[in-house]
């Protein structure tokens, strides 16, 4: 089975095909002809993620999914949540947003967060909705050199290291990416 995967961040990609059984294969969106940046312009998570699935199904007719995660943190109400990438602007800069963030909790101690990813699966003319949510907190200083966006600073609950020390394995077992691309492939396979 050939699914298209509507992103162009290389490292979600290496997150979501090392959890994909053999039988199936990820095409990019490069491979598709798609240069464009795909609208996010959406008020929740779930609506970006059906948001780029829908752009990649009616204008290219592929079967595809897509992703939206965010980043959601108690003491602020949940945010940055669907801003999680523009933050800090909308050069989309991770250390910024790291870096905003921390200076936005200094003195908060409540630190507890939350990663949410949405998948919208688009196939055969239908479509599907999986979640995934890893639940841990915000660190008060950046570790680690492993992952992307704010891995650095997020301690998965049980765990006394950032996703930006865990191996890409490692991650792959309990980030919320990896929850949501399990349903995904438990419906595929059925």
């Amino acid at each position: 089975m050939k699914l298209v995967f509507a992103t162009n961040n290389k490292n979600k990609i290496l997150e979501v095909q090392q959890l994909l059984p053999e039988s199936i294969e990820i095409i990019s969106l490069e491979s598709i002809g798609c240069f464009e940046e795909i609208p996010e312009t959406a008020n929740t998570i779930e609506e970006n993620a059906i948001m780029k699935a829908n752009y990649i199904s009616e204008k290219y007719g592929y079967n595809c999914f897509a992703d939206d995660t965010g980043l959601e943190v108690d003491a602020l109400n949940g945010e940055p949540g669907v801003f999680s990438a523009r933050y800090a602007g909308d050069h989309k800069n991770s250390e910024d947003n790291m870096d905003k963030l921390l200076r936005t909790l200094e003195n908060n101690p409540n630190r507890k967060a939350q990663f949410k990813t949405v998948i919208a699966l688009n196939i055969n003319g239908n479509q599907h909705l999986f979640s995934g949510i890893a639940r841990g907190e915000i660190t008060r200083n950046k570790i680690g050199n492993e992952g992307f966006g704010y891995d650095p600073i997020f301690k998965p609950e049980g765990y006394q290291q950032t996703f930006a020390q865990l191996s890409l394995k490692e991650k792959g077992t309990i980030s919320h990416r990896a929850k949501a691309t399990v349903q995904l492939i438990t419906f595929l396979k059925n």
